[in-house]
């Protein structure tokens, strides 16, 4: 009894003190992929109609017995070739597929311009479309400025631009969408809120009431106008609200433009639609949703979805999988002991 009370001492031991070295190198190996700049971005290229038809074959091959199964393929292989004896002097019309998730620095706006650059040197005007997939609740102004001027690229190479949003395109997100000649959502998605917002706190009172002193020093009269620390004058009050007034102006006019149709004066309140509400005010031109939009487009084009993600080099590969076999292992342990714990 003394030897196994002894040794359970030891494997107690042994096994925090691996835990520990676990937790350090794991700690390590995060720090050193998070750290890393990418050496460059990689275009990741899918042909969406391969994949929606192999979906189609494999839940065919689940439903269908075989006699049926075979006379489908016989049948499929007949029209194909029909189809491409038909077509074979005639170019298909394609449509290139972006995805943008934005959050509020618009942070996908670099992937967004690399993926336009691209498809811009490839596009036909005559034939080809873009569609975009459009999702966000707007954020700062300057960073949804340069993603809507990425679309407006596209615009004016003369390619037609579709918008659709599934969940929510506003503020932001809107002047995004409305770049678009045609606004494709879903029945219950968010559009519009086509107004600006700013949100200070102001710790002064704060500051006073603990004998603490704060002083902002500026050169130019606008340098600073509302501070979180200092005590906000009237004048400044005034200053910051004319700059939402003018950006909201700026907003509303470039909305104005590019859908003329929209009443913006009945909108532009900073209010938000949902999708067949939004229609009905022509913020969106058809209820549908990007799933649905697509597939469609499958029938009569080749569809390629278009991306750029950061490229891993070996270091980074190396460094992910060192870091997820370490959790792994460490998680199992911990289970084993009846210790819960979370990883970030």
């Amino acid at each position: 009894m003394e030897f196994l009370s002894e040794y359970g001492v030891f494997l107690a031991k042994t096994v925090t003190i691996v835990i520990a070295i676990m937790f350090v190198l794991a700690a390590a190996a995060s720090a050193a992929i998070k750290n890393k700049k990418p050496d460059s971005k990689e275009m990741l290229v899918e042909k969406l109609n391969e994949k929606f038809s192999e979906s189609k074959e494999l839940l065919e091959e689940f439903m269908l017995d075989k006699e049926a199964l075979k006379t489908l393929r016989k049948d499929q292989k007949k029209k194909n070739k029909a189809e491409a004896k038909s077509h074979k002097t005639e170019t298909k019309p394609r449509v290139f597929v972006l995805d943008f998730d934005g959050d509020i620095k618009a942070s996908a706006v670099d992937g967004l311009r690399e993926s336009v650059s691209a498809i811009l040197q490839m596009a036909d005007p005559v034939r080809d479309e873009v569609v975009i997939k459009l999702e966000s609740p707007g954020g700062m102004v300057h960073s949804y400025g340069l993603a809507a001027a990425q679309l407006d690229r596209i615009k004016k190479k003369g390619i037609k631009l579709t918008a659709c949003v599934d969940k929510v395109a506003a503020s932001g997100g809107y002047m995004m969408a409305c770049v678009a000649d045609k606004i494709v959502a879903s029945p219950f998605a968010i559009m519009g809120s086509i107004g600006v917002v700013a949100q200070i706190p102001n710790f002064s009172k704060l500051l006073k009431k603990n004998d603490i002193d704060y002083e902002i020093l500026t050169a130019g009269k606008y340098k600073r106008t509302l501070t979180m620390f200092g005590e906000n004058t009237e004048q400044g009050r005034e200053k910051f609200q004319t700059d939402l007034e003018d950006t909201h102006e700026l907003f509303k006019t470039y909305v104005s433009e590019r859908r003329p149709s929209v009443d913006i004066e009945n909108v532009a309140t900073g209010d938000i639609w949902f999708g067949s509400k939004a229609l009905e005010v022509s913020l969106v031109d058809e209820l549908k949703t990007s799933d649905e939009y697509i597939i469609d487009a499958c029938a009569n084009a080749d569809v390629f979805s278009v991306a750029f993600k950061d490229k891993k080099s070996l270091m980074d590969k190396v460094g992910i999988a060192v870091s997820s076999g370490i959790e792994s292992s460490v998680t199992k342990v911990l289970s084993e002991l009846n210790v819960t714990r979370s990883f970030k």
